[in-house]
């Protein structure tokens, strides 16, 4: 016959409080150092692509909101005189043999946000955390203002279980 158990276990009723239990292990997957530079990594590209997300939300507004491109170099169409760098018409082709900043924002944006993604895992990884915390990580670079927020706080999480857990880098 199956024992029924107490409802309040030992370990809540404050009877075990004089006997240390055994915390879990905390280990890293990897060293100190490598996750100081996964760390160094992620806020570059934390701050980078945060950066480029800002230009892709003037750019995506100078496009849907006001209708035009930013370009840099060409010919006006209209008047064959040299352009500059400024804004032109998004609707009709406003500016000949020129480079599209606009264009070019998106592009750059997309590959940033890839390394973003490379720096998230390698810090992921070697930290150990939950995957919800990846999640969390990637997040942070397709909301604006928010890879700046993230960062922050992961950076201190990163720090925090460092200084509390010295022994869990030692890997050999």
């Amino acid at each position: 016959m199956i024992e029924p158990k107490p409802a309040i276990q030992p370990e809540q009723s404050g009877e075990s409080a004089a006997k240390p239990t055994a915390a879990k292990k905390r280990r890293f997957g990897g060293t100190t150092a490598q996750i100081r530079s996964a760390l160094k990594f992620y806020k570059v590209m934390a701050y980078l692509t945060g950066t480029m997300l800002l230009l892709l939300c003037a750019e995506l507004v100078a496009r849907y909101v006001f209708g035009v491109y930013l370009f840099a170099g060409g010919t006006n169409a209209i008047t064959g005189q040299p352009f500059g760098f400024g804004f032109a018409d998004a609707e009709s082709k406003a500016v000949l043999g020129g480079v599209n900043v606009s264009v070019a924002v998106l592009i750059v944006h997309g590959w940033m946000y890839v390394l973003y993604l490379i720096s998230d895992f390698r810090l992921w990884s070697l930290m150990r955390w939950p995957f919800m915390k990846l999640i969390l990580l990637a997040l942070g670079g397709v909301v604006p203002l928010m890879s700046f927020i993230v960062e922050k706080k992961f950076h201190a999480d990163v720090e925090m279980e460092l200084a509390a857990n010295p022994q869990a880098s030692k890997r050999y």
